[in-house]
């Protein structure tokens, strides 16, 4: 007996299902995707109006390589830029072109691409099965350790090469199915293009063996290692070239880098679990966060590498009832390897671990934890998929809002400096970078004070003695200057900065032939350093060669156009030669730039004044005695503005406080005695006219 079946609806086909329109994010990948976008900006609101700090200078397109030229500079000269990625700087080139020096440009750009890391998780997580995927892929978004990758520009190269690795997995992923030529091609060319951001990413290949084995139990020599092992050639080139630049360019050499072997292995075990811990509790991140005091004489140090040591072995133990573990664990130790302490690295010298450098890692044990708990609510059946997706939700939500009190402190550079000194009081990197900012804006005390205590902190770093010279040069104490210059060459006598120093004190103690030779020499080990340009520049101004000195100073604003220095001297030159109008310009530029410095509203205020605006003089001529220690002159030059202007009174006001910081100014008495003598107080006008005679 045969069963009649079921009529179907009008319009609908009994040979197939109707399909349930998706009812989750997981169902929509392109509303999913739109959902990351949206999270990501709101949560990094506060990014939006923040500036550059730190390094950011290196990262945003010199001068020296912003033209057609320069883009082949970036590609075809290592050393022109800081580290040789060359896929990276041409992003920033290119972002140059289209907004400049607006900050605001650069941190929408690497929201965008944090964002598009972000949803290329999420499709190689579905790509390789695994459930949740959406989910690691939000609450990776808004982690708050992600937020110094997001939040600092120069961390692009993170953001940039992510977004690369990310996609190379998936074309590769797509090669290992279909097996077609041009599916390799394109995963090699993604593959060379993350190397070319960021170094890191040369761990991909030993990552995809790792997901072939967790898939499969078992690696094929002919399927899976051989068509990866051009990629370890890749790999094996470019991490050989980044080590070299981090020795000979960026500065991965001296005494904080002289770590015994064992005692590196201590290092990646105690730091493989603070990696760890902050990604479950993403508590008190700091910026730079203490350096380990390491030795293999004290057993404490031992402790931290046995919790990674024996979860490997646990995960290795029951590899046979489930891989994932132990996938997950080789996944995340083989990723953050090039950042556990083995390969030297710059920031080493003062932190051995940094949030920035898990940001591809970290979303290996994020996708690992959710999978994990999906599958486990799985078994307990549809009544806990409400406590799932709250769970979800909730801790997306309390990331995102961590994220975002996070994200205040990169708003510009003093900002981070006094968090880090907050939660970090002894990091003398933060004392010194935050001391060479105040000094640049005209705090001269608090800088010191701060520059100093670096220096007490971390007396073998020349960084510290370059900025505490730095410090005493602008306070006029130019032997204690040069000791702490001579110190900083001692300890690094192919620091380029450490002999420009060097030889600015020395031609400030008269000293020009020796001053000469810490020149050339600064110019030798660094080409493009501007601050060497604007010494050979001064020393050639002190030998009455202004037509060389004039071309070293262009030369030096070629390369660096914030050199305050080279403007305001080539300013003077201009003055000297009687073209006003151009020095003006200077002064203002370098007024601008430092507010707050004396020296240089009074050097536009008497340019101003000698053109005969008389108006803007006075303007700038209070400006500049408003400011800290403002040098008699500024009195003197106000006032002598003052009396032309008709306003004797004021005038005199000035030419007391002249005279009260300089007792030896002789123009202040002579111009304070006329002022007493056509008031009719002869006696005073004498007594003051008697002061400027004999110091004339």
């Amino acid at each position: 007996m045969t069963r009649k079946k079921p009529s179907t609806a009008p319009g609908v086909s009994s040979a197939a299902p109707v399909p349930k329109p998706p009812d989750t994010l997981e169902g929509n990948p392109w509303l999913a995707a739109a959902a990351i976008v949206v999270l990501v900006f709101v949560a990094y609101a506060r990014v939006w109006g923040a500036g550059f700090i730190w390094d950011d200078d290196a990262h945003v397109t010199p001068v020296a390589l912003r033209s057609a030229h320069g883009l082949w500079r970036i590609w075809t000269e290592p050393g022109a830029t800081q580290q040789y990625y060359p896929l990276l700087h041409s992003l920033f080139w290119l972002e140059f072109r289209l907004w400049g020096d607006a900050s605001l440009g650069y941190h929408l750009a690497n929201l965008l691409l944090h964002s598009s890391v972000a949803i290329l998780l999420a499709l190689t997580l579905r790509r390789l099965g695994l459930k949740g995927a959406w989910v690691a892929a939000a609450i990776f978004a808004v982690h708050p350790v992600m937020v110094e990758s997001v939040a600092w520009i120069s961390e692009q190269k993170n953001t940039l090469s992510a977004a690369l690795y990310f996609a190379a997995a998936l074309a590769y992923l797509n090669f290992d199915t279909r097996r077609r030529p041009g599916a390799y091609g394109l995963a090699t060319l993604l593959f060379v293009g993350a190397l070319t951001a960021k170094t890191v990413t040369a761990t991909l290949p030993a990552a995809l063996l790792v997901i072939f084995w967790w898939q499969r139990g078992k690696l094929s020599l002919r399927r899976d290692v051989a068509p990866l092992l051009p990629w370890f050639a890749l790999s094996g080139v470019a991490g050989l070239v980044t080590a070299w630049m981090e020795r000979t360019s960026v500065g991965a050499t001296g005494e904080m880098f002289k770590i015994g072997g064992i005692e590196r292995f201590l290092i990646a075990g105690r730091a493989v679990g603070f990696y760890f811990g902050k990604l479950l509790v993403p508590s008190d991140l700091i910026f730079i966060y203490p350096r380990w005091e390491i030795s293999r004489a004290h057993w404490v140090d031992w402790l931290p590498l046995a919790g990674p040591m024996l979860v490997m072995v646990l995960a290795w133990s029951m590899r046979h009832r489930s891989r994932a573990p132990l996938a997950v664990i080789l996944l995340y130790v083989g990723t953050l390897f090039p950042a556990l302490g083995f390969i030297d690295v710059y920031p080493f010298q003062f932190s051995f671990v940094a949030d920035h450098f898990q940001y591809l890692a970290a979303p290996v044990v994020i996708a690992g934890i959710v999978a994990g708990l999906g599958a486990a609510f799985a078994r307990v059946g549809s009544r806990a998929r409400p406590f799932l997706f709250a769970g979800a939700a909730v801790t997306t939500v309390l990331c995102a809002a961590a994220t975002c009190r996070s994200s205040a402190r990169f708003v510009d550079s003093e900002t981070i400096w006094r968090d880090t000194l907050a939660r970090n009081p002894g990091c003398w990197m933060a004392r010194n970078n935050l001391g060479a900012d105040l000094l640049q804006a005209g705090h001269p005390d608090e800088a010191v004070a701060l520059i100093e205590s670096a220096v007490q902190l971390a007396p073998r770093n020349p960084a510290g003695r370059i900025n505490l010279g730095e410090a005493r040069l602008m306070a006029g104490r130019v032997s204690e200057a040069l000791t702490e210059f001579r110190e900083a060459v001692a300890l690094a006598p192919a620091n380029a900065e450490a002999q420009a120093d060097l030889a600015s004190g020395l031609l400030q103690q008269g000293n020009k032939a020796e001053a000469a030779t810490h020149a050339a020499e600064a110019l030798r080990l660094r080409p493009g350093l501007a601050k060497a340009w604007s010494v050979q520049g001064n020393i050639e101004l002190a030998n009455d060669r202004r037509d060389a000195a004039l071309e070293n100073f262009n030369r030096a604003l070629t390369l660096d156009p914030s050199d305050v220095s080279a403007r305001s001297n080539r300013g003077a030159i201009l003055a000297q030669e009687g073209r006003l109008d151009e020095a003006i310009v200077e002064f203002q530029r370098a007024a601008l730039t430092q507010p707050r410095n004396a020296a240089f509203q009074l050097n536009l205020a008497t340019a101003q004044f000698q053109a005969g605006h008389l108006a803007p003089a006075l303007a700038s001529f209070r400006r500049a005695v408003d400011l800290p220690n403002a040098p008699a002159a500024a009195h003197r030059n106000f006032g002598l503005a003052l009396l032309q202007s008709g306003d004797a009174g004021a005038a005199e006001v000035q030419f007391r406080a002249a005279v009260a910081s300089d007792p030896h100014d002789a123009e202040s008495h002579r111009q304070l005695g006329g002022i007493l003598y056509r008031r009719g107080d002869l006696d005073a006008a004498r007594r003051e006219l008697e002061r400027a005679g004999p110091l004339k």
